[in-house]
C-alpha cells in the first residue's frame, strides 16, 4: 500500500457480503481494512483465507455494540471510512427471536455510529471532509409490493413488516438523523435479495442448492410466486465501493439486480443447472424434490427495486444476468464442498431442524417455497 491509500474499518467483514468485499476491495488494492466482525453462526473466518498473509487486512472478532473496543480501532487505526455490513439478516430468525436483531441492528449500529461521531468530531477539518460512514441495509424496510406497484425508490415511505425489516429501518433511521443532527458524513445503501459465493446455506439459494445434491426435499412457502429482485453479490460490492467513493454525502442509493423472479422460477433454475451439471445424479429431474411448505408469517409479496438514481449519478449497472450468476453460484457451491461441510454442522443443523423438521417429503405432485 502506498501512504496515500486510506485503511476502512469494515464491520460484518466475515459474513456473506461483507466478505465479498473486502475480498474484493484487497483484491484491487483500494484500501487496508480493518475487519471487525462479532463471528456469529453467519460468519466464517474461512471466507477471507485468501487474506491470511495480507498485511493490509487486520482480522478483529469483536463487537459492534463494544463501544471501548470501537472507538479504541478508530483512535489506532485511523480509518478514512466505516463500512457497516454488521446485522443480523435472516427473516425467518428474527421471527423466532426478534430480540437479538433489535441488540445487533439498532443497539450495535447506534453504538457505532456514537463512537463514528466522536472520532469524526475529533479529525482536522481536511480529515472530517474526506470521512465517511456507509451503512448497508435492505429493501425490505419499504414493506411489500402488488404486482403492478412501481418499484422501490429511495423516496418509497418506510412500511417495514417483519421484525428484521423493522429493526434495519430503525437502524437506518438512526444514521440519517446522525447525519441531520451531528452533520456525520452518512451514506444509506438498500439493496435487493443478494445471492453468489459464500452465503451462509440457510438462504434460499445455496439452500436449493445443497438440497438438490443430497436429494432433500426443496422446501418453497406458501404457492411459490413470491416475488424478489435477485443481485449477485459482486455486482453489489462495486455499487458500494462506488456510493463509498462518489456518493453524495447524506443520500440513499438503492441497488438491485433488474432480476423479478418468483422463488418458483429461481428454484426450477436450480435445479435445471443441478440437472445439467450432474447428469448422473439419483435424483433426476431435481425439480421432482420440489415441497410446499406452509406461508411465513406476514410473508412480503413482492419487493423490486428502481436503480436510475445510482445509474445516473455513479454510472453502476450489474454486469451479471440472473442466469449468468446463477450459474457461477452453483459451480461454486459444487466445487467447494469442503467449506460447505465447514458450515453444516452444530448450530446449523439444529435450526434447520426446528425450523423445517416437520416439512413433508415430496410426492411428484408437490411443489416447493422458500427463504429470503
Amino acid at each position: 500500500m502506498t501512504e496515500a491509500s486510506p485503511t476502512w474499518l469494515v464491520t460484518g467483514g466475515a459474513g456473506f457480503i461483507g466478505s465479498n468485499f473486502v475480498l474484493g476491495r484487497r483484491a484491487a488494492k483500494a484500501a487496508r481494512i480493518i475487519n471487525l466482525d462479532k463471528l456469529t453462526y453467519a460468519g466464517n473466518l474461512r471466507n477471507l483465507e485468501p487474506l491470511k498473509d495480507d498485511p493490509d487486512h487486520l482480522f478483529v472478532h469483536g463487537d459492534i455494540s463494544d463501544p471501548a473496543l470501537v472507538a479504541e480501532l478508530l483512535e489506532r487505526h485511523r480509518p478514512q471510512a466505516v463500512v457497516n455490513f454488521a446485522a443480523e439478516s435472516h427473516v425467518d430468525r428474527s421471527i423466532y427471536g426478534p430480540q437479538v436483531f433489535i441488540q445487533t441492528n439498532v443497539v450495535g449500529t447506534l453504538q457505532l455510529l456514537e463512537e463514528s461521531r466522536h472520532y469524526w468530531e475529533n479529525l482536522p477539518s481536511a480529515d472530517q471532509e474526506k470521512f465517511r460512514f456507509l451503512h448497508v441495509s435492505t429493501d425490505e424496510v419499504y414493506g411489500s409490493l402488488n404486482l403492478d406497484d412501481p418499484p422501490f425508490s429511495e423516496t418509497t415511505p418506510y412500511a417495514p413488516n417483519s421484525p428484521y425489516a423493522a429493526s434495519k429501518a430503525a437502524s437506518d433511521h438512526l444514521v440519517r438523523a446522525y447525519h441531520r443532527t451531528y452533520g456525520l458524513p452518512t451514506l444509506i445503501t438498500n439493496c435487493s435479495n443478494n445471492y453468489g459465493p459464500l452465503q451462509f446455506p440457510e438462504k434460499l439459494i445455496p439452500l436449493m442448492i445443497l438440497n438438490g445434491l443430497q436429494g432433500k426435499p426443496l422446501p418453497i412457502y406458501g404457492d411459490g410466486k413470491n416475488i424478489r429482485d435477485w443481485l449477485y453479490v459482486t455486482d453489489h460490492c462495486e455499487a458500494l465501493a462506488l456510493v463509498l467513493q462518489q456518493g453524495r454525502v447524506g443520500e440513499t442509493y438503492n441497488i438491485g439486480g433488474a432480476s423479478e423472479l418468483t422463488n418458483l422460477e429461481v428454484v426450477t433454475a436450480i435445479c435445471g443447472i443441478l440437472d445439467e451439471l450432474r447428469p448422473d445424479s439419483p435424483f433426476l429431474p431435481h425439480s421432482s424434490l420440489i415441497t410446499y411448505v406452509k406461508d411465513r408469517l406476514g410473508h412480503d409479496r413482492r419487493y423490486a427495486i428502481e436503480t436510475a438514481k445510482i445509474a445516473n449519478e455513479l454510472g453502476w449497472r450489474p454486469r451479471e444476468s440472473f442466469s449468468s450468476g446463477l450459474a457461477a453460484t452453483v459451480r461454486w457451491y459444487l466445487a467447494h464442498r469442503d467449506w460447505v461441510e465447514s458450515v453444516q454442522t452444530g448450530e446449523y443443523q439444529q435450526w434447520l431442524k426446528k425450523h423445517y423438521g416437520g416439512a413433508p417429503q415430496p410426492t411428484g405432485t408437490e411443489r416447493n417455497s422458500c427463504i429470503r
